[in-house]
């Protein structure tokens, strides 16, 4: 009983954590959709938004790649273990040697960026050619955004430091403030240039800065003191390095599959770039909102019980995080199917985003949504892998999940085009996901699948029978006409939406979904918190 009182309550702080981080999210990716439905009124899908693309995508790189994509998942198992094990202040001395070897390191690729920005847009976007007005406009817009790298990487430690706390509200709000700076831009920055894009691109610098400022009083509140301390040679430098190598060849190879579906897309039609960026921009919003903010919540807790060799509490945990993130992705996920075209058309089809741009970008979305639930599973998996400090594994199956979206891209790319592309990234995610389940099962014998697979049916099934209920509603009943207005079909879109999630709840409830309970603990965190204050 005292096991199963435990695994609840930290399947109610994980909750608690996530319904935290969703609801950041959720005002961040509405953001992000006005963002994007700005830019698409204004640029469209063409030249200029193709480069504004591209340059905005090569910070973002290498954000992933040495901020999130390595040292966030390497230092946070490590400053738990330091929390755990040894104590708030040995915690905050490693922390800021970290600190200061980063900022360092940052000021360097930052500065190299600034240099080798014709060779890296060459390198990106060897379709623009090198030379020419897109060439230019791309090396340009790189130019204005490569500092993001700089900001978004503090903002990515200050958040391991402040997860492993378990604050993870101004790590959520953060990218609010990229949204507001690059949505500012567009309209205050942009009417006064002689290429207004540029005004975009100056948003994405103002938004990186904006970002770190929110981070740094609730980091000094916390305890740690912002002054450098140079000790290259602590030990946890050392570890943190270790479990980074690794790491960082597996973002890069995350990173190289982002980068070769737009190398390829370079070579397909105008506008195949920002169709698929759109497309995505929509698939992230779901992924976003539960899968991300569930696998950010779960990560601290699975490297808890790592540090402490509690595998029992892991496996809990972590067959906890994949039902959730089932529950809520596997219903998205036929829902974007049902729904594409007419969320793209209500979102941006306005201005010089035409319906043909709308009709391609479902397209893509279609072939998206169908790996949803391989993306969203993957997040999960991998967090566990990292709170036990292993970060090789992820790597070697990634490798095989890159060969094989190659494979798939080049020869879906033909007959299918930009949505060939979408349909290789989810394949290829699919058989990561199975490989990466296959490798943990190894690691932790433990481990139960079949509640996760009974969970599972069980969210298909309700998936089903709401997807089925909004077809036909959508065919029979609210029929959209690309002329009524966007009110008007926004209006029958919310409601399709809310009729499906309530079809999906009530399916859920008859077929006994354990969980509602968890959804219904992810948005009462206030309760919550009081009854554990009480407590």
């Amino acid at each position: 009983m005292a096991n199963v009182r435990n695994s609840r309550s930290e399947g109610e702080k994980v909750s608690r954590a996530a319904g935290v981080v969703s609801l950041f999210t959720l005002l961040s990716r509405v953001l992000g959709l006005i963002r994007d439905m700005v830019i698409a009124a204004l640029f469209g899908s063409g030249l200029t938004a193709d480069a504004f693309f591209v340059a905005f995508r090569i910070p973002n790189l290498l954000r992933r790649l040495f901020a999130e994509g390595s040292l966030t998942i390497a230092f946070i198992p490590v400053f738990t273990e330091y929390l755990t094990r040894k104590g708030k202040d040995d915690a905050f001395e490693m922390a800021r040697v970290v600190l200061t070897l980063l900022s360092l390191a940052l000021v360097i690729i930052t500065v190299l960026g600034l240099l080798f920005s014709p060779w890296i847009v060459r390198i990106q976007a060897f379709g623009f050619g090198g030379s020419g007005m897109k060439y230019d406009l791309t090396v340009l817009l790189t130019r204005i955004t490569f500092p993001y790298i700089f900001f978004i990487s503090l903002v990515a430690f200050f958040m391991g430091i402040l997860n492993s706390l378990r604050h993870f509200a101004a790590p959520a709000a953060a990218p609010i403030l990229l949204n507001v700076g690059i949505i500012g831009g567009a309209f205050l920055i942009s009417p006064h240039l002689s290429e207004p894009i540029a005004g975009v691109a100056m948003g994405v610098f103002i938004g990186g800065f904006l970002q770190v400022v929110l981070q740094i009083p609730w980091v000094v509140k916390s305890g740690m003191r912002l002054l450098p301390l140079w000790m290259p040679g602590h030990p946890a430098v050392r570890r943190i390095g270790r479990l980074m190598l690794p790491a960082v060849f597996g973002s890069a190879v995350y990173q190289f599959n982002q980068f070769m579906g737009t190398l390829l897309a370079s070579f397909l039609p105008e506008g195949s770039i920002s169709w698929l960026y759109y497309a995505d921009r929509v698939v992230q919003f779901p992924l976003g909102v539960f899968a991300i903010a569930i696998s950010t919540a779960v990560l601290p807790s699975l490297s808890g019980h790592a540090a402490e060799k509690d595998l029992d509490e892991f496996n809990r945990t972590l067959s906890y995080a994949l039902r959730l993130v089932f529950f809520v992705t596997i219903p998205a996920t036929l829902g974007l199917i049902v729904l594409g075209r007419p969320i793209i058309s209500i979102l941006f089809e306005r201005g010089a985003f035409s319906a043909h741009a709308t009709s391609m970008t479902g397209e893509a979305l279609f072939y998206y949504a169908v790996g949803l639930w391989a993306f969203s599973g993957i997040r999960i998996l991998v967090s566990a892998f990292y709170a036990l400090q292993d970060t090789k594994t992820p790597v070697k199956v990634a490798v095989v999940a890159l060969v094989v979206n190659i494979a798939l891209s080049l020869a879906l790319m033909g007959p299918l085009r930009h949505g060939g592309l979408a349909l290789a990234l989810s394949l290829a995610s699919g058989v990561q996901f199975v490989l990466l389940v296959l490798f943990l099962f190894r690691r932790v014998k433990t481990l139960a699948f079949t509640p996760i697979l009974v969970s599972a049916l069980r969210s298909g099934v309700a998936s089903v029978i709401m997807a089925l209920a909004v077809f036909y509603a959508k065919k029979w009943w609210l029929v959209f006409n690309p002329e009524a207005g966007v009110l008007r079909n926004s209006l029958f879109l919310a409601v399709l939406v809310l009729l499906g999630a309530g079809i999906y709840l009530v399916s859920s409830r008859i077929l006994r979904a354990q969980e509602l309970r968890s959804l219904r603990d992810m948005f009462h965190t206030s309760k919550r918190k009081k009854e554990d204050h009480e407590q």
